[in-house]
């Protein structure tokens, strides 16, 4: 038992059970013990992978994105190039370089990043050298002005409150304690009207799951693209409306169960991005499209094959790996969504799906067990 696992049961003694989103926030934040505040969780050493550490591609193709996007709407200058949760600075970099041919665009990009570890931090500030950084612990801090935001892996780790359907209403789901351990449980059924319009299509038993804080996040970030231009690039995990059961722990890059080990493992649960579109209003959302797809869209395939060139034996074996891991429907192609918010009127952004108006059919989501 870790020094967590004791303040959670000391804390649940005193106070009650706690609510999915409780029990995630001391996980990732604590202060002290924290998993985001303690450690570097990421590659081969850490927890999990993310697409930017796979390969130089992807945070080259979303940089060009950004630029492209960016030469779409005038050439503003100056800008607001943020990213959400930006791991080593890995993707920045490289979409940074990948822009160096762009005329004006760097010139006129401002680099934000939203980051609370300080861990972290300390990464990034590495990876950018030589790039003037200003760091902010939430993204409501950044200032306004045109915004060109990345978002990678970003609100799959945004804290998630969890319901399981009963006859009529919904049970929260609960994590309480039992003979000294953490167990989980349910709390009454109760009314949450947040959850009224889920009713006709879910049946007893089911489970849905809602990111509280990624609805105003996501507001926000519309509101201020809608009010003064710019994009945001929102990549992560998910479906387009949350059934099931997805919330997962991953410790050296396996899952393990979340209550065995507080602020050693890395927490997370599925998107729900038909509802971070909704809240995004009035600023335009893509239809969520397939990492694969997307990247694929971009040129993906030919910029492989020209880093290729320079490739031989064991490198270029990691390599064609790493392109089939970001782009393979059994990999990270499907899996993985990619999502665009822009302002009305705003040219379409490249490599994304329009918006179709009509209502998504809701799908079971299921863990994603695989290593990452």
């Amino acid at each position: 038992m870790n020094a967590l696992t004791d303040r959670l049961l000391g804390r649940i003694a005193r106070t009650g059970p706690l609510t999915l989103a409780e029990f995630m926030t001391e996980c990732l934040l604590h202060p002290e013990h924290g998993y985001y505040t303690t450690r570097d969780p990421l590659g081969a050493a850490g927890d999990f992978t993310t697409a930017p550490e796979i390969s130089q591609m992807f945070g080259e193709l979303v940089g060009l994105w950004l630029a492209q996007v960016w030469m779409d709407q005038g050439r503003p200058a100056p800008v607001v190039l943020a990213e959400l949760g930006p791991g080593r600075g890995t993707l920045m970099a490289d979409a940074l370089r990948a822009t160096r041919g762009v005329p004006g665009f760097l010139e006129a990009a401002r680099l934000h990043l939203v980051e609370v570890s300080p861990a972290l931090r300390a990464r990034q500030a590495q990876a950018l050298a030589g790039f003037d950084i200003t760091f902010h612990d939430h993204a409501a801090a950044l200032p306004d002005g045109p915004l060109y935001l990345v978002a990678n892996e970003f609100f799959d780790a945004l804290p998630i409150r969890q319901f399981q359907r009963g006859p009529s209403a919904w049970h929260e789901c609960q994590i309480g304690a039992a003979d000294g351990q953490l167990v989980r449980g349910l709390g009454p059924e109760t009314r949450f009207e947040m959850l009224d319009d889920r009713l006709a299509e879910t049946h007893e038993g089911q489970v849905v799951e809602v990111n509280s804080p990624a609805l105003p996040l996501a507001g926000d970030i519309g509101a201020r693209i809608a009010a003064h231009g710019g994009a945001a690039l929102i990549v992560d995990y998910g479906e387009a409306v949350s059934l099931g059961d997805t919330f997962q722990a991953l410790r050296g890059h396996q899952p393990v169960d979340p209550l065995t080990c507080p602020g050693e493992a890395d927490l997370t649960a599925h998107v729900a991005f038909k509802p971070l579109a909704r809240a995004a209003a009035p600023a335009v959302a893509s239809a969520p499209t397939p990492q694969g797809l997307f990247l694929e869209r971009l040129g993906i395939t030919a910029r492989a094959k020209a880093l290729a060139a320079a490739l031989s034996n064991e490198a270029l074996a990691t390599h064609i790996a790493a392109h089939r891991r970001l782009t393979h429907p059994d990999e990270m192609g499907t899996l993985f969504k990619v999502m665009a918010l822009t302002p009305p009127g705003a040219p379409p952004p490249p490599g994304l799906d329009p918006a179709t108006g009509s209502t998504d059919a809701t799908t079971t989501a299921t863990k994603d067990t695989r290593p990452r």
